[in-house]
């Protein structure tokens, strides 16, 4: 439980600094369409963050719940791929990086399914 509520709140601030550092620091050093990848990479940090937020928050009420637990480490797995595969792509250009994006994704939808079955069996 602690862990999540930790690696969910680290992971809100640092979708915070790297939006901030997108935003300020990136502005006029790289064009629009990098940009944007970059923001895509934050949100989806930031929206994910909040989901494991909700997992630490979760075992807190149903503590042995495996279903919960594997949802959390699988959003932060989908964190690691998806947004930071957007930081390096926009960071160095390197396309093929783009490939890893996916990974990510599926991270993150896996992750939600198995926190919407854990909460079906649970409450």
């Amino acid at each position: 439980m602690k862990a999540f509520i930790v690696i969910g709140a680290l992971n809100a601030f640092l979708a915070v600094a790297l939006g901030a550092f997108g935003a300020h620091g990136l502005k006029g050093k790289v064009d629009a369409y990098y940009l944007d990848i970059w923001k895509t990479g934050v949100q989806y940090q930031m929206f994910h963050a909040a989901g494991i937020l909700v997992v630490g928050l979760l075992l807190g009420k149903v503590p042995a719940s495996s279903l919960f637990t594997w949802s959390g480490w699988l959003m932060f797995v989908g964190i690691i791929f998806f947004s930071g595969s957007l930081y390096l792509l926009t960071l160095t250009k390197i396309g093929p990086l783009g490939a890893i994006t996916p990974i990510g994704g599926v991270c993150f939808l896996i992750g939600w399914v198995l926190m919407m079955i854990g909460a079906v069996k649970n409450f």
